[in-house]
C-alpha cells in the first residue's frame, strides 16, 4: 500500500530538517509520499523544508491557519491508501511507524492512535497531561469507550475513511473532531503504545 505522511509545520526551524531526515530514512524502502504543510511560519521553517523539495511535496501559505486547516489541505493533495499524521517536532519516535500501521494492514481497523499513556512518560507539562486525560475520560463516558489518549499527535487512518470523516475545525481541536466523528459512526479506534518525549515551553511547545 502507498503511505501518505502529512507533516503540518509552524515555526519549527529547530527540528523540521531533523524530522524530515528521519522520516525519509524510516520510509526509504516504502511506496510513499511525504507532504509538508508550512502553516504560515515566520522563521526559517520554509527555507529548511525547501532543501528537501526534490524528495517531498510542499504546501505553503503566508498566514498561520492552524493544524486542522493544514491537515485538510494536505489531505486534499494526498494519494496514499493510508495516511500517517506526523508532527514536525521530535516528541514522537518514528520507529513506531510499523506498530502504528499493522492494525490497518491486518484489516483489524481503519483508524489507529498511538497512545502516549500506554507507555511510561518521560517528563512533560502536567497541565497538558491532565487536560488530555480529562477530555479523554469525557469522551469515554459519552461513548462508553476505553480510549487512553485522544489528543495524541500520532494518528493513522485509511485515507478513504479520513476523507469521509472530513475536517472542519481549524486548529488543535481537530483531534477531538476526528475522534468524535469516528465514534459517532461506530468506527473502531485501535490504540497502540508509543514512545513519547515531550518538549518544554523553552524548547518550542505551544
Amino acid at each position: 500500500m502507498k503511505i501518505t505522511i502529512l507533516i503540518p509545520a509552524f515555526n519549527e526551524e529547530k527540528t523540521i530538517d531533523l524530522i524530515l531526515e528521519r522520516v525519509l530514512n524510516q520510509t526509504k524502502d516504502w511506496d510513499k509520499e511525504i507532504i509538508v504543510i508550512n502553516d504560515g511560519s515566520t522563521d526559517k521553517t520554509l527555507e529548511k523544508i525547501q532543501r528537501f523539495s526534490n524528495k517531498i511535496s510542499v504546501i505553503s501559505y503566508e498566514k498561520n491557519q492552524g493544524k486542522g486547516v493544514a491537515l485538510k489541505k494536505g489531505l486534499e493533495k494526498s494519494t496514499g491508501e493510508i495516511v500517517i499524521i506526523q508532527d514536525a517536532d521530535l516528541e514522537y519516535d518514528l520507529k513506531d511507524y510499523p506498530k502504528l500501521l499493522q492494525p490497518i494492514l491486518k484489516g483489524e481497523t481503519k483508524i489507529v492512535y498511538g497512545s502516549r499513556n500506554l507507555s511510561p512518560r518521560v517528563g512533560g507539562e502536567k497541565k497538558y497531561y491532565w487536560g488530555n486525560l480529562f477530555l479523554t475520560k469525557i469522551v469515554n463516558f459519552l461513548f462508553r469507550t476505553k480510549l487512553n489518549d485522544i489528543n495524541t499527535g500520532y494518528k493513522v487512518f485509511e485515507r478513504k475513511t479520513l476523507k469521509e470523516l472530513g475536517i472542519q475545525t481549524k486548529r488543535f481541536e481537530v483531534c477531538e473532531e476526528l475522534t468524535l466523528k469516528a465514534l459517532k459512526r461506530n468506527l473502531k479506534i485501535v490504540e497502540v503504545p508509543i514512545f513519547y518525549t515531550p518538549r518544554s515551553f523553552s524548547e518550542g511547545r505551544r
